[in-house]
């Protein structure tokens, strides 16, 4: 214990040296599962919105001793100084741990939770403060650790202490820990640490950016010193990969090149015009063959706007935007009209879109303009502001200023149309979504991943005002063994075939509420026929969004049938990509409860936590990622082919129990392809809060697509 103290204090006094170089140190993931050295944490947390992929054999057997084994390790930076991480701990892959003669090996298969907090609110000169605890909840707690680290930099060095607890026979992170890090190259660092049981050593090496494509970081790891009395080797190895989610857009980004002015005659029109109006006013004064003159200058103007808003709808058609109504009056006010099925991640990729085209084509001065998103046919969101002031945005990014609000748009009077409106019709064009569809299981007692995949095709046509056909249909690619029929997860295993068959109705009602119902085949593990009905009202600046779900179903081969009703509330934190979602009622197996979750956005990416308690108590980790480009393929005749906007995947496990048997199907509804928060809400984004809080990304969208 005397050592120990004398490291500490030490490190301690070292760490209140003053700081010589303002030295950026890389932080690594522990083999541990959390961000730190070896075996112990750093006070220092994944920044938000990165994550970090992970894997090491140096397997921590049950807290008894050290061994070859493995450990999968994924960690996300979820808030601002908030880390978790979940973390599977395996002696083997696929030894079936329910035979007599794996048991006796004494193997262990585990999936653990592990969370970190960076307490904020003191200074970084001083140092990094963390808390954080290692598996925690679920029902075997074999790893369980809690803890308080602090950290500090001086030159080339990272300092670390803290104090710990824990059960764990070998003593590791019980009692006083130290670490020191040392970084004279980007790419090389040594790490030395006292786990509050042995002293341990390791090399990190970073391979550069620039050799993987600039994608993201990975880091190659050896242990190799160790005085533990608990291993039979002391080396031990790892490799990580990092990489942020997104890149959030910045307005006044000082990398960003200058964009060129949308128009270079801009300045000469608006003379011209200003002119032109002046003449107009003096027009009383005029003999009658100046008056006639007037008039027809007036009427050049006129068709100069035509020509504009000609090639302005032109424009939006080649971008693969449909039903685009362009219009215009005398004021001039600008409309455009448009359904957007090609920026499938987010409608507001194709709201910066149409209002740069506007700054772009249409040049009178003081001209207004207004646009209107619709989908099917609804009018879902409008946009109206002053032209000249978005094209400064767009040039400047000065803040805009823009009136937006759900609904249609308000009546503007003398609107003439250029061409048809509704050109460039979206329906009877098949919508054709693939992505994977997967069923699988973490870390039971007969392997560490099984899963079945398969290929899903969702088909949605649109036929009519909100309404429309949705069919869906997959098989199978891959699997493993125990997804075999007869085999224990051989019921689990994906079908080939059609999974889903609808006609749907969606229906916009007053005070801001929708209604949408999908009547047909439902394939849920069963063959069912029936109907789904949700309803949504979300708020004008979409902070506070409520759904409320029915569901009856009739079971095809027995006189049996399936009901559930459910209410979901969701608050939406924007200005921190921060959304919380509560939902309550009887679920489709007959569980009744709630279920509680908190999404972490990053751009069109989120990770979640969620605890669920129905007749079983589940919490777990969810992502959703989308799986096609930003901009879709522009629809053709016959239809449009696209891949999953927004893949969601989890991974749950009991907890309040002594036993960890496994969960399935417990909090379930019908999902649809074709539903309302999803397709029509924007996954909840289709609002003014959203928009004013990302006036970066709508400018980024015109100059990343125009």
């Amino acid at each position: 214990m005397s050592k120990t103290n004398t490291i500490i204090a030490s490190s301690l006094a070292l760490a209140c040296m003053p700081v010589l170089a303002d030295t950026q140190i890389n932080n690594y993931t522990a083999f541990a599962g959390y961000t730190g050295l070896l075996n112990t944490p750093t006070a220092e947390v994944l920044k938000k919105g990165s994550i970090d992929i992970g894997y090491n054999n140096n397997l921590d057997l049950n807290g008894v001793r050290y061994e070859d084994g493995h450990n999968y390790i994924f960690s996300a930076g979820l808030f601002d100084g908030l880390e978790v991480s979940g973390q599977i701990a395996a002696s083997s892959m696929h030894d079936n741990m329910f035979k007599s003669e794996v048991k006796a090996e004494g193997q262990t298969r585990d999936l653990s939770f592990n969370l970190k907090y960076q307490i904020p609110f003191i200074p970084k000169e001083w140092f990094n403060l963390a808390i954080g605890g290692k598996d925690l909840g679920g029902a075997a707690n074999n790893y369980e650790t809690y803890y308080l680290a602090g950290s500090r930099e001086w030159n080339d060095f990272r300092f670390s202490a803290g104090f710990a607890v824990s059960d764990r026979a070998t003593g590791q992170m019980d009692g006083a820990f130290v670490g020191i890090e040392w970084q004279p190259l980007d790419w090389f660092a040594l790490q030395l640490e006292h786990d509050a049981d042995a002293v341990n050593a390791g090399l990190r090496l970073t391979v550069p950016k620039e050799w993987i494509y600039g994608v993201g970081t990975l880091t190659l790891t050896s242990k190799f010193y160790s005085n533990t009395d608990h291993a039979e080797k002391d080396t031990f190895w790892g490799v990580n990969f990092s990489m942020p989610l997104f890149k959030q857009a910045q307005l006044n980004d000082p990398t960003e090149a200058a964009p060129a002015p949308i128009l270079d005659n801009h300045k000469k029109r608006e003379a011209a015009f200003k002119a032109h109006y002046q003449q107009q006013r003096e027009l009383a004064q005029k003999p009658l063959e100046e008056a006639k003159q007037e008039v027809t200058e007036r009427d050049e103007f006129r068709k100069s706007l035509t020509l504009q808003t000609r090639e302005l709808k032109n424009a939006l058609i080649d971008d693969g935007l449909e039903a685009i109504s362009v219009g215009f009056n005398r004021d001039p006010h600008i409309v455009v009209s448009f359904e957007n099925y090609v920026f499938n991640r987010n409608d507001i990729d194709a709201i910066g879109l149409v209002l740069g085209r506007i700054a772009e084509h249409i040049d009178e001065p003081n001209a207004k303009y207004t646009i209107q998103l619709l989908n099917r046919g609804i009018p879902m969101l409008s946009v109206r502001g002053d032209i000249d002031n978005y094209r400064e945005f767009i040039n400047t990014s000065s803040t805009p200023d823009m009136d937006i609000r759900r609904g249609e748009m308000d009546p503007i009077g003398s609107v003439s149309w250029v061409g048809m409106p509704k050109a460039n019709s979206p329906y009877f064009r098949p919508r054709v979504t693939v992505g994977p569809s997967l069923d699988s299981h973490f870390a039971t007692e007969i392997g560490v991943y099984d899963f079945s995949l398969a290929i899903k095709a969702d088909v949605d046509v649109p036929m009519w005002y909100g309404g429309g056909i949705s069919v869906s249909a997959e098989t199978e690619v891959a699997k493993t063994d125990d997804y075999e029929t007869g085999k224990p997860f051989g019921r689990f295993a994906k079908d080939s075939g059609v999974t889903q068959a609808t006609i749907y109705q969606t229906l916009d009602l007053p005070y801001g509420i929708y209604n949408q119902t999908h009547i047909g085949f439902f394939k849920e593990f069963n063959d069912y026929t029936g109907i789904k009905n949700e309803t949504a009202w979300l708020s004008e600046n979409g902070r506070h969004q409520i759904n409320a779900e029915i569901g009856y179903l009739e079971y095809d081969d027995f006189d049996l049938d399936r009901d559930y009703q459910t209410l979901s509330y969701r608050y939406n934190w924007v200005e921190q990509d921060v959304s919380f979602h509560a939902t309550a009622g009887r679920f489709f197996y007959e569980d009744s409860g709630v279920k509680l979750e908190t999404r972490f956005w990053f751009g069109d990416s989120y990770i979640s936590v969620f605890a669920q308690d129905t007749d079983v108590q589940v919490a777990g980790i969810a992502f959703s990622i989308p799986l096609t480009p930003r901009k879709d393929m522009a629809p053709i005749r016959y239809g449009q082919i696209k891949g999953n906007e927004a893949w969601r995947h989890e991974v749950s496990t009991r907890i309040g129990e002594s036993t960890n048997a496994l969960v399935v199907g417990r909090a379930h509804t019908v999902k649809t392809p074709v539903n309302l928060d999803k397709t029509f809400l924007n996954q909840g984004r289709l609002s003014s809060s959203y928009i004013y809080s990302n006036l970066a990304r709508l400018r980024e969208a015109y100059l990343t697509h125009r």
